[in-house]
């Protein structure tokens, strides 16, 4: 099945934004060390993207909505590149967190705009397939890009993963602009009509599920390094080879999960984040055996990212009549959960509960996610909306 080559320019893009928004979390030790600050506060860099992530994703998709589509992207490429130069020329903390937060208010635009021009590229019969593309580049950074910023950084100085950022982000603008034709929105576009779905019960409930979560497996893996390293006994250097199993386990996740959530999008739901639960439970309490670490890792990483697909699922049955909105607030509502998780996990580091506390809040977290997956499940029939 041929695809116009200007998705694999979005799909490069998708890869550099999955890369800036977790390449920093294999290497916190050193950003940690240099700068002389606590875990906690290491810990901020993921949870203040993800907030600039779920700002960026509302305000800019309602700013851009009009705008023309390629355009807003190659808007959205230049604030990409302008962040991880910030990053990579810090010399403070403050400077790398101020760097992290201008990358981050790209994310969600170019993700919402993203799949809508990657839909409109195609015909009716291959739209699925174009945006499962543009997103592969998105879980190819966690199986790839992850592993080999950290191992970059780690071997290179962690500022040289900014740098490779910006490279990425210059190629995916020169990409766009030259595969992708220009593309006016669509004069039907209803920004009143399209948050009109906030009015709605369950768009609420499908996104304090996917805060919950998202928060339960970044509540986890944020401090993942340290718990690699410190609990675990691994080498440093070993850590880039063990986010490979991570990144792994979320192809794999992606792809069940998917599957699952056609066939029974709560229940598959439910059964993800109860195996999440015991997954992170089981982390928490074996993480000093080397042998479990590594397949618990891997389980992580397949069980946490399963229920991406399903959540995004449910968000669009409940608001499929306002696509752009409902993908920004889905993407808005899984950084939210990622930062809600990686502040959590600094809290309980910092109140010197030990470096698999992490894990407990984010298997806290996915247990009050599955108990509104079935409240949600229980109420789903109180609307009548628009299905996919």
């Amino acid at each position: 099945m041929k695809m116009p080559t200007g998705l694999f320019a979005l799909a490069l893009g998708a890869f550099g934004i999955g890369l800036t928004e977790f390449g920093i979390v294999g290497l916190l030790p050193q950003v940690a060390a240099e700068f002389n600050i606590s875990e906690r506060v290491a810990g901020y860099l993921v949870s203040g993207y993800a907030i600039s992530v779920a700002i960026g994703a509302i305000l800019l998709t309602a700013v851009m909505i009009r705008m023309e589509r390629r355009l807003t992207l190659l808007l959205l490429s230049g604030l990409f590149i302008i962040g991880n130069l910030i990053s990579a020329l810090s010399v403070s903390y403050e400077t790398l967190l101020f760097g992290r937060i201008v990358a981050a208010l790209c994310h969600g635009a170019f993700f919402s705009v993203g799949a809508v021009v990657a839909s409109d590229m195609v015909s009716d019969d291959k739209k699925g397939a174009a945006i499962s593309l543009m997103f592969a580049g998105l879980t190819v950074s966690n199986v790839v890009g992850v592993p080999l910023g950290t191992f970059v950084g780690l071997e290179l100085g962690w500022r040289t993963t900014f740098w490779a950022l910006a490279v990425i982000g210059v190629v995916t603008m020169l990409g766009i602009r030259t595969l992708i034709p220009v593309m006016p929105a669509h004069r039907d576009t209803n920004l009143s009509r399209e948050f009109a779905v906030f009015n709605r019960p369950q768009v609420w409930i499908s996104a304090l599920l996917s805060v919950l979560s998202f928060g339960g497996v970044i509540g986890g893996f944020t401090y993942i390094a340290f718990t690699l390293t410190q609990v675990s006994g691994f080498a440093a250097q070993t850590v880039p080879w063990l986010l490979v199993l991570f990144g792994v386990g979320t192809f794999v996740g992606n792809i069940y999960g998917g599957k699952a959530a056609d066939k029974s999008l709560n229940k598959s739901l439910g059964t993800i984040l109860l195996l999440l639960t015991i997954v992170m439970v089981a982390f928490a309490l074996l993480a000093q055996s080397q042998i479990m670490t590594v397949i618990l890792l891997l389980l992580m990483g397949t069980v946490g990212l399963a229920t991406a697909p399903g959540l995004q699922l449910r968000m669009m049955k409940y608001a499929s009549d306002a696509p752009t909105v409902a993908s920004g607030t889905n993407i808005a509502a899984f950084n939210i959960g990622n930062a809600l998780g990686a502040y959590l996990g600094g809290i309980a580091l910092d109140k010197g509960y030990g470096f698999v506390s992490p894990l407990w809040v984010g298997a806290a977290l996915s247990l009050v996610a599955l108990t509104v997956v079935i409240f949600g499940s229980i109420n789903s029939n109180e609307l009548k909306t628009s299905r996919i």
